[in-house]
């Protein structure tokens, strides 16, 4: 993936200026299908591997911390339903950053604030195979790895634009509604 590093949104920490497109940064979701209200969109997104009825789920639902939410996730995965990575995997990640920017105007606004710029998850320090898919990594100016978080934040922010101009004949996968 090659991308100007100058003209990057860089998703690194949760402090730092773009930190709240990142899963730990302290926005609440709620989705009354995993249980209710969750701390962070990692935790619902963890979560959402887990069968509906599972105490895993609950367990997670329950972590104020993001990181111990991952780690209850990473101690379960042979009780997991959905396989990390897979199709339904991105499916969940695309919902639950939906439902993070109809929840909190700052996320929406702040999205819609980095104009045409590329959004990368900089994995840089975490070279993991899933790292290197959800992020990419700098080296020599350039990105690599599959960057599919950042992937995801500008099919969102396009479908927000498109919302916003009131476009009929949008396509069905970039409707607002769908958001």
């Amino acid at each position: 993936m090659s991308a100007d590093v100058s003209n990057t949104v860089a998703i690194r920490r949760v402090r730092d200026p773009f930190g709240y497109l990142g899963n730990m940064s302290p926005h609440p979701v709620s989705y009354h299908g995993a249980g209710g209200e969750f701390a962070t969109a990692e935790a619902l997104f963890q979560a959402l591997r887990f069968p509906r009825d599972s105490q895993t789920r609950e367990e997670i639902r329950a972590e104020r911390s993001p990181m111990a939410a991952k780690m209850i996730a990473k101690k379960s995965l042979a009780l997991m339903h959905v396989v990390p990575r897979s199709a339904q995997d991105l499916e969940n990640m695309r919902f639950v950053l939906s439902l993070k920017i109809v929840r909190h105007a700052e996320v929406k606004n702040g999205l819609l604030a980095t104009g045409d710029r590329h959004i990368v998850e900089d994995c840089t320090a975490r070279q993991t195979k899933s790292g290197l898919y959800w992020g990419a990594a700098l080296r020599d100016r350039e990105w690599f790895g599959l960057n599919t978080l950042g992937i995801l934040w500008m099919e969102m922010r396009t479908r927000l634009r498109i919302a916003m101009q009131g476009a009929t004949g949008v396509p069905e996968q970039l409707r607002l509604e769908n958001v």
